[in-house]
């Protein structure tokens, strides 16, 4: 293994909270105003951490255990996720199955330690995120789907690494419809408008706010952390499968991956500041709409 499949994971430790900054400052400027710093989610963090956490006498180990489980779950996804041209650390034929695995484990936790304390709004924002998460995930294979059947390697980073502006040449339309499916699942499985608004405050509206709101100090540390890894890894397989240029120096290819992430979360911003937050009648049709150009995508390859 080389020495350079250690850059991404470090990378995506590091930089991860830097995202929702990013995101939030991109919102604001739409918005005219100043907006926080881009490191607030750093300050956040580190006050979180050095907190005291409160726990309700009805909650079970599975409470407390829940925030540290997720956060190692969505760690462990660092380890195969794509990120430019970069080899995976623990890379291995179908570990695109077992990366779409871990997220699910990270967001059925997070579920179990939201239902554990017998508390209403967290069981329905918990009910939510479980009914859009399932149909959700068809839209994640079938997107993979198609840029295996196009490169031919079935392990996450093989796959990306293999993937060229040729391809897009060759099969610009197919490749296009898949990145429009990851870029509504990844709107939805982060919990961002349109599907979710991670700024209300409204009961009825909330999906992971709803979840979290129980938890404090330290645990709700490692969720936010955890989210913020979340849309680092979903995002590194969208900007992998858009931008598929690596120079060749893995200096270069950092610089570019990095910057293509970076121009992700700005245009998360934009979006979140054009439109406003789906009925939740809506949100399963836009999801299954991202399956159906999963579904598409995969037809056009296979013809």
């Amino acid at each position: 293994m080389s020495w350079t499949a250690l850059i991404p994971p470090l990378l995506a430790l590091g930089f991860a909270p830097l995202l929702p900054g990013i995101i939030n400052r991109t919102k604001a400027k739409c918005a005219g105003r100043d907006g926080p710093p881009l490191r607030q989610a750093y300050f956040d963090l580190w006050k979180l951490l050095h907190k005291g956490a409160v726990y309700s006498p009805t909650a079970s180990w599975v409470f407390r255990a829940g925030p540290v489980l997720g956060l190692a779950a969505v760690i462990t996804a660092l380890a195969v996720a794509p990120w430019g041209g970069f080899p995976a650390l623990a890379g291995f034929r179908g570990d695109w199955v077992f990366l779409a695995c871990l997220l699910g484990l990270r967001r059925f936790l997070a579920v179990l330690a939201a239902l554990d304390t017998g508390s209403s709004c967290a069981g329905m924002g918990a009910s939510r995120a479980i009914h859009f998460s399932a149909l959700a995930e068809p839209a994640l294979f079938l997107a993979l789907a198609v840029v295996a059947r196009k490169t031919g390697p079935y392990s996450l980073a093989e796959m990306f690494a293999s993937l060229s502006p040729w391809h897009w040449v060759q099969s610009g339309s197919a490749l296009a419809l898949a990145a429009g499916a990851l870029f509504i699942v990844c709107l939805a499985d982060n919990s961002r408008l349109p599907v979710d608004d991670p700024d209300t405050q409204r009961e009825p509206a909330m999906i992971h706010e709803a979840m979290v709101l129980d938890h404090g100090g330290p645990d709700l540390a490692f969720l936010f952390y955890g989210a913020a890894l979340k849309l680092w890894v979903l995002g590194s397989v969208l900007v992998s499968l858009v931008f598929p240029v690596h120079p060749g120096p893995w200096w270069a290819d950092a610089l570019l991956a990095l910057g293509g992430m970076l121009a992700l979360a700005v245009v998360i911003g934009v979006v979140e500041s054009v439109m406003a937050r789906l009925r939740m009648l809506m949100v399963p049709q836009l999801l299954v709409g991202a399956t159906a150009l999963g579904v598409l995508a995969l037809l056009l390859i296979a013809r």
